[in-house]
Formats: C-alpha cells, structure tokens, sequence
C-alpha cells in the first residue's frame, strides 16, 4: 500500500514489477474410459505408474482393451492418466455392475452397519463394484462387555489360488464406538481410513445411549466364573469345524501352573490368558489332522480374552478360526466337546448360553457378497450399453466424469469398436464434441476386423462425420504377447500406444514435434495386424488415416501425424496433428495465465503488462524451436493496444489480445533431386 510520510526519516516501498509469468500447462495427460475388473465406478482417478493402475483397477482383463491400453501408455512412455471405469447398468435386460455389501448385525441381532466396497475420492464416498469384493472379510472384536465398550474392526482381502488362501491386503482400525460426533466414530474413521471398504448405518438404525456394537466375530464362550481346574486336569476336549463332517480331534494343553494352586491364582488375568495361548497352541497343532482345504482354519486359529472379570465385564474366550481356503465359509464356527466343555464354559456351536453375547455368529469373519462384474461380452457383441459410455452431465458419469478433471489433453475410449457401428459413431462424435470444448485431443480406435486397406476405406468412408481437428486416427491395429493367454498374439486397439508415443515425444522434443518417423518406435508391439506398403500407405495419407509401419532396422513405427480433418481435400489449418496440439497448448496455457487480467483497469498500463506477459511466453517457446522464423518478430506477434480493444470495448468492459504465430509443419515428403552432370570435352 502507498507509504503515508509522517514522521522525518527513510520509508521503503515495495513496488510490484508487473511480470506476471504464463505457465506453461502439461501436454499429454491421458484420460481412458473402459471396463475393468474392479475400480470406483464413475470416478475419474489418477494414476502415474502402471503400479498404481494394478492397485487401483486389478490390472489387465481378458474383456478389457482398455486395460491392455492403459499398459501400453505407460510402457511407451506416458507419465500421467486419468481412468474413468464403466459398466453395464442392467437397462438391457442384462445383469447390471453391483458392490459387495454386508449388514453387521450389533448384539442383540438387528442391524447394525452396512459394509460396501469402495473408498472415498475428492471427500466423498464412491463404490467399487465388482466380484473382487466378494473376496472381503470383516473381523470384529470387542473390547470388554460392558455398555460403554468399543471395538476393533479388522478388513482383509483374501487373494486365493488353488484351495489355499492368503491375505493379500488387510487394515486395521482400533477402539471404535458407534457414538456420533466423536473422534473414533466407526463411520467417520473407516470411512476417511479406508482404501477397501465404506461404512453407512442401517436404515432405520437410531442411535441412542448405549450405543450399540457390531457383534464380534468367532465364538465367544460363556461367563468365566468361579474355581477352573488346573491345566494339567484338562484331557477330554477336542475340536472340529462346524458343518465340516470331520471327525473331532483332541486337544493336548501344556500346563504352566503349579498342579494344585489356589483358585485366587487360577482366577487371575495372568492366569487366563495363559490358558488362551495354550488353548490357541493346541488348536494349531491340530491342523495336519484335517483334510488341507480345512487346515488353514486351524492353523491360523486365534484365541482371545474379553472382559476383565470386574462388574460388567466377565471374562469371556473368543475362538475365532484363520482364514480358510478359496470355499472360504464365513460362518465357520469351532466346536468343542468332552467334558473340559462346561468347565471352560466352551459351548458348542449350537449353545445358547449368556444370549447377549453367545447369540449365533459369524465365525471367522462377516463375508462381502453380492458383487458382480455385470455383463461384458455377448458373443462378439459388446453389452455394456451406449449409454454407459456417453454418462450423464448433471450425475458427472460416463465421459461426463471428467469434469472432475482439471486438465487433460489426449482422450481414448479402447473399448468403443466393440460396440455396435453406428453406436461406436455415436460415442466417437459425443466425444469429439467434449474434447473440443475442453481444448484436448481424441485418438480414435478402428474395430479389430478392420485388417486391410480397402476395408479400412470402407471404415473412413461410414465415419466421414468424425472429420474433426481435434481427432485422430491410426491404421492399422497393434499385435501384443498376451500375457493373460501364455504370450500368444492378441490384436489391440492402438490408441494407449500412440498416447504414450505422443507423451514420450513431447518430453524429448516438444508439443511442436510431430509424434512420427524413424524415432518413434512403438514400445511392447511385436507386429502390426497388416503390413502396408508405400502405395498403400499413398492411397490412406491422402484421407488423414495416420500409417503404423514396420521396416527394417527400425521396426513398428508411427509413420504418419495428420488430424482427422487433414485430408487434402480439406485444406484444414490443423492439418497436423502437431500444429493442432501446439494451438491447443497455447490456447490452454494463456487461458488460464491471463486470468488475473479480470477486473483490471482497462487501459494501456494493462494493455502493456499484457504485451510483456504473454510476449515472454511467446519468445520462451520460439527459443525452444517451436516456431518457424529466424527472428522473434518472424515467428509470432502479440498485439494489445487501442486499435485491438476501442472505446466501445472498454465501455462494454472488454479487451482483446491478438497473438499470432507461425507453427512448425512436419516434412511429410522429402524430395531427392539427382542430376548428371555431362562433362564437356576439353578443348
């Protein structure tokens, strides 16, 4: 602010320069919208690695080209993605996407919580559908009895493989309560926590004091009360698994109190939870006596104390089986007999002892159910609808989705050929439309029976609407080693490969250089589905179909830059695809590097600090070779002054900035002249 001077000596002022740099925006931040075998339904998610698409979205899948594309935007030097995952909403009749969920019922049977798989984005809740969250357990465990006590809750992934069974991921959330508005509300701390699963009450669940628990899994024994016999004493209990139809196994207890101490020690906490190792060491020990598809519920076994044997809170043994194999049953239940039973107060399953605490229970865990993967693929038809795809504006799903994203700049859809002609036309000409309005690139994908040149001319001539300069196309497909089918042929959409070619060029050359030529190797393609020669390539370079050639020394490469409308019939300024993208970034970058332009006082001082803002980052591009010219004043021009914005304009509160530029063009043909040269006899 201006210095008032009202005392003698020396002010200082800070006077601001007037720079204001444009930054420039990123260039190859992919978006892909595809079908996957798990991910948040609708959302548009990050991811920087192949790693964080693994983690988010399981990875490649069979009926999934576009998770095979995502594979090849990375591998071919992509550094950034957005991911939007759909599926089949079941309009058609067909089985639509679901989310696993489970109900935990609290103490006295009623319920309680709703699980769902899912986890939060941008502050909100969003499902993860599918069947991988049927593979979900919870475990629940309750600290003490009484009113006021809280729980653990344990979520756990199971990866299986065979008949056995691992945990693959698991997360722990600890002293929880029910009690609304507190720092260890159960909604609140999974919900925020949670990379796996997300937590709702149960309709018409009010929550008043004593808040409720979600009753603990495993079986819990009844009350612990009066004189135990010693360890020593313990040689008639044995052990199955319910419903198992194995034949009980005994139990062998090591002692590690004295033979006859008094009943003060037998009823210490000591003295209990040594009884619990002992009691979950034998159990253990048992497992190689089973059939192995049950032995991973025996050995990893668990046995724990509750309560603390003081008014409220009697001491109660919770038994609670490991994980089992892949016909993993969450309701297994331990049963114990002899004659020990009654003196541990370890009732069988079926026992209905203390009916607060012993009421049936899960067992090992509360299983997730009900997730489905939805209907995919019919035969050769691709079911999930178009309308899948386009989404909807005002619910943010579909391609709408993005508008989440702040920026992207290149969109594929691989899975579109699948659909039906006209509707994969439908989608394509939707998404050209958004991808215009938000300044980003489309590369379009042919279907996998487009293989030779006169079938893809056939192709070019049903989508002639597509022409659009924001559009891309490349011919022919790519051939991988499927990974998922022992390394044999599979042909793929091309657009994740091409992205990735375009984000490795512009890290190494710039936005301005065409993504074509003997440097641009496609990564991870053992073979293209058709190999062109140059007069096939003459017919389709004519009509703005981008070639994808092989050659020797070289390899498969991108031999082709040119927009969807750079046929030559066209005459199109964004003939080329780099011409296009460079206007785009430009576009882009002053976009939003001129906002602070709003609201200024309209007049040359501003006109001035204009010039000199956006002339910088002008000449900052032309020092890095993306104009043509020798000069700065024959490569491009800003102009902000009173001939561009006139007294009508700032009367009306505008002004206008004119910039100009002279793009960089691809040299698309290299003509050779040779001439001989006739030596004239010497005279």
């Amino acid at each position: 602010m201006p210095i008032r001077p009202t005392y003698p000596g020396v002010y200082i002022e800070e006077i601001p320069s007037g720079l204001r740099p444009v930054t420039g925006v990123a260039t190859s931040t992919t978006a892909f919208i595809g079908t996957f075998s798990r991910g948040l339904l609708d959302e548009a998610v990050q991811l920087l690695s192949q790693s964080d698409f693994e983690r988010e979205y399981g990875g490649l899948e069979r009926n999934s080209e576009t998770s095979y594309a995502i594979q090849q935007f990375f591998l071919n030097g992509g550094t950034e993605a957005y991911v939007v995952r759909v599926g089949h909403d079941g309009s058609d009749g067909a089985t639509a996407i679901a989310a696993s969920t489970v109900t935990l019922p609290a103490l006295d049977g009623s319920n309680l919580l709703v699980v769902t798989a899912g986890r939060r984005i941008r502050g909100q809740s969003a499902v993860n559908p599918g069947g991988w969250g049927d593979n979900l357990r919870i475990s629940i465990t309750n600290n003490g009895s009484g009113d006021d006590a809280t729980f653990n809750l344990v979520v756990s992934e199971l990866r299986t493989s065979g008949i056995t069974a691992s945990i693959a991921s698991s997360e722990a959330f600890n002293n929880l309560t029910t009690e609304p508005n507190t720092a260890n509300n159960v909604i609140d701390v999974v919900n925020q926590g949670s990379r796996l699963i997300q937590i709702a009450l149960a309709t018409g669940v009010a929550l008043t004091a004593p808040f409720p628990r979600p009753r603990a899994t495993g079986m819990v024994s009844g009350e612990l009360a009066g004189t135990r016999p010693v360890f020593a004493d313990i040689d008639t209990l044995s052990i199955t698994l319910s419903g198992s139809g194995a034949a009980a196994q005994p139990l062998t207890i090591a002692a590690d109190v004295p033979a006859n101490p008094s009943s003060a020690i037998r009823q210490t906490q000591a003295s209990f939870n040594s009884w619990a190792q002992h009691l979950q060491a034998a159990i253990r020990a048992v497992a190689p006596r089973f059939a192995p598809e049950l032995q991973t519920y025996f050995s990893a076994a668990t046995v724990a104390i509750i309560g603390d044997g003081t008014t409220g809170r009697p001491r109660r043994f919770v038994v609670t089986p490991g994980f089992g194999p892949r016909t993993f049953a969450a309701d297994a239940l331990f049963v114990f007999s002899g004659a020990d039973v009654a003196n541990y107060a370890l009732q069988p399953a079926t026992g209905a002892a203390n009916a607060t605490e012993h009421l049936p229970t899960p067992g090992a865990a509360y299983a997730l159910d009900g997730g489905d993967d939805g209907t995919v693929l019919d035969g050769e038809t691709y079911a999930v609808p178009l309308a899948v795809y386009q989404g909807n504006a005002a619910d943010r799903t579909g391609l709408w989705a993005l508008e989440d994203v702040d920026l992207f700049n290149i969109l594929c859809l691989p899975d579109a050929p699948r659909l039906a002609a006209a509707n994969a036309r439908s989608l394509y000409a939707a998404a050209e439309a958004y991808v215009g309005d938000r300044r980003a690139m489309i590369i379009v994908d042919i279907p996998e029976n487009v293989r030779l040149v006169d079938q893809m001319h056939a192709w070019l001539a049903d989508n002639e609407p597509l022409r659009h300069p924001n559009g891309a196309v490349y011919y022919p497909r790519t051939i991988l080693a499927d990974a998922l089918n022992q390394g044999r042929a599979r042909s793929v959409a091309s657009s994740g490969t091409i992205a990735g070619l375009w984000a490795r060029t512009d890290a190494a050359r710039g936005v301005w250089k065409a993504p074509a030529g003997t440097d641009a190797r496609l990564r991870n393609v053992d073979s293209l589905a058709y190999q062109m020669t140059d007069l096939e390539n003459g017919t389709l370079n004519p009509l703005g179909v981008n070639a994808l050639r092989s050659f020797p020394i070289y390899s498969n490469i991108c031999w082709g830059a040119r927009t969807l409308d750079g046929a030559d019939l066209i005459a199109s300024d964004f003939k080329y695809i780099p011409v296009r993208r460079i206007t785009l970034y430009i576009e882009e970058s002053l976009y939003r590097g001129t906002k602070w332009v709003v609201f200024e006082p309209n007049d040359e001082p501003l006109w001035a600090q204009i010039r000199m803002n956006v002339g910088s980052f002008m000449y900052d591009l032309f020092r890095q070779g993306a104009f043509q010219g020798s000069t700065a004043r024959d490569a491009f021009f800003v102009k902000c002054d009173k001939e561009t914005t006139t007294q009508s304009d700032i009367d009306n509160g505008i002004v206008n900035i004119e910039v100009g530029f002279a793009p960089l063009k691809p040299a698309e043909f290299v003509i050779i002249k040779i001439h001989q040269i006739v030596r004239r006899p010497e005279a």
